[in-house]
């Protein structure tokens, strides 16, 4: 493969709190936007009754879950291209960010096809009831057909996140946000002569709109430094490519799709104390997503300035970013639980006017917003693991946080204090799972850290380990 010396592994130097901020906040609006959808989905189709609601409240973990598969496409090609980015091989990151498009177009075809068939399984052992079935299943169908526009559109986000180009990524989540305020309104109660079609008008909506951000998508990116080459596509080469995708996105895609699945798992829970409860939950899990976006929004920048910085082998700027990136993170999931505890009730009654339903948001934000900010740290740290190619260690974090602390701490609690109890499994796996997974990051890095200070005495030369600012 030939190489090329490319001006793209911009994140190798001068200040990383500055590439931080500069990498954080066009994704800050971008994903605003995004969880934004999620919001307005809930208030539209809450308007329709609180049958309507709870249906979405069953849905959203799972589409979440989905929507994480197209997140592992995004780190698993964020990865490959920034480190190759960063070692100046641009002619490889170029076909790595082919190969990663390709393999999420297979994926997002089967999957649909078996969320179309399984979907009334799915939502039966989410003790989802008969009478909800119907609601659930006008919005699941559309969406499943669209799922391969989603899947595409992730993908050609992950090309422009490992160039390091944070204003069009946040350009194409902006344009899917944007459809969608237009399109919901419109098709879900109607406008003029267009009828309304209810719950499935919040799919239809989606399926639109991710079309379109699709579009955006490949013509901002054909007009980046790093494109979508046919040309690349060539049998030489493709075990490594798909191993090195699939050995990063894979773990990464289960590592995000985890928390939902957990999620889902906490709705199961809550179905037993009624739809009013599932409801609540689901209305504060749509403002708990929307208050957490600049952390997600930091994950997202982390793994570009981590993975550049360590193909370039000067791992004491990826563990400084690491740092400056948890810190903030604690810092603002403190602050915002705090608006959140106080103003809970108000927050709730945007979503409903129901006062069970009120009761039971409000009852979840007491509880599980002191969690925010090491959530924080846990996505923050994943995604720093996620980009130097340890995604096996991110996937061990998630999946303990859900299965050895979240799922045994519902039984446990829910069965002592109710529904709050179920509430606090989602407060110990945050507090747990974020202070474990920034312990295994900090150490990942602080491992590659010593070998950068061996290699500099070696050659005689000064460390670049604080050379950070």
């Amino acid at each position: 493969m030939a190489i090329r010396m490319a001006s793209t592994g911009k994140l190798t130097s001068g200040s990383i709190r500055y590439h931080l901020f500069h990498q954080t906040w066009p994704n800050v609006f971008g994903v605003a936007a995004l969880m934004s959808i999620g919001i307005i989905d809930a208030y539209f189709v809450g308007q329709e009754g609180a049958d309507q609601l709870a249906a979405i409240s069953f849905i959203f973990p799972i589409i979440t879950a989905l929507s994480s598969l197209g997140v592992g496409v995004i780190v698993g090609i964020n990865s490959v291209v920034s480190r190759a980015l960063g070692r100046g091989e641009h002619d490889l990151a170029e076909t790595r960010g082919l190969q990663g498009f390709v393999i999420a177009a297979i994926a997002g075809l089967g999957i649909a096809a078996l969320l179309y068939l399984f979907q009334g399984a799915l939502f039966r052992a989410m003790n989802a009831g008969e009478d909800l079935a119907p609601l659930i299943r006008a919005y699941m169908t559309p969406y499943a057909l669209g799922f391969p526009f989603v899947m595409a559109m992730m993908s050609l986000n992950g090309m422009l996140r490992g160039q390091g180009a944070a204003l069009r990524s946040s350009a194409i989540l902006l344009v899917n946000a944007a459809a969608n305020w237009v399109l919901d309104p419109m098709l879900i109660a109607g406008w003029g002569p267009l009828p309304g079609y209810g719950i499935a008008g919040a799919a239809y909506a989606s399926v639109i709109a991710f079309g379109l951000a699709g579009i955006t998508a490949f013509i901002l990116l054909q007009t980046s430094d790093l494109k979508l080459r046919l040309s690349r596509f060539s049998p030489e080469g493709w075990g490594d490519g798909v191993r090195a995708l699939v050995r990063v996105g894979g773990p990464a895609a289960i590592s995000n799709s985890i928390n939902p699945i957990g999620l889902a798992v906490l709705t199961g829970f809550l179905a037993t104390y009624g739809k009013d409860a599932v409801a609540g939950y689901g209305a504060a899990g749509r403002l708990q997503s929307f208050a957490v976006v600049p952390l997600l929004a930091l994950s997202g920048s982390i793994g570009a300035i981590v993975g550049q910085n360590w193909g370039a082998e000067q791992e004491g700027r990826a563990r400084k970013a690491l740092l400056y990136a948890v810190g903030f993170a604690v810092a603002y999931g403190t602050v915002i639980a705090a608006i959140l505890v106080i103003f809970a009730r108000t927050f709730a009654g945007l979503f409903s006017d129901s006062a069970p339903v009120v009761d039971a948001a409000a009852h979840y934000l007491v509880i599980a917003a002191w969690g925010y900010g090491l959530y924080g740290a846990l996505i923050v740290s994943n995604g720093a693991l996620n980009a130097i190619d340890k995604a096996s260690s991110a996937l061990m974090v998630s999946v303990g946080r859900v299965l050895l602390v979240m799922v045994p701490a519902a039984w446990a609690l829910g069965a002592a204090f109710g529904q709050g109890g179920v509430f606090g499994a989602e407060l110990a796996a945050n507090l747990i799972g974020g202070s474990i997974a920034f312990w295994i990051a900090y150490r990942v890095l602080r491992g590659g850290a010593e070998k950068e200070r061996a290699r500099s005495a070696n050659a005689g030369a000064p460390s670049n380990v604080q050379a950070a600012e």
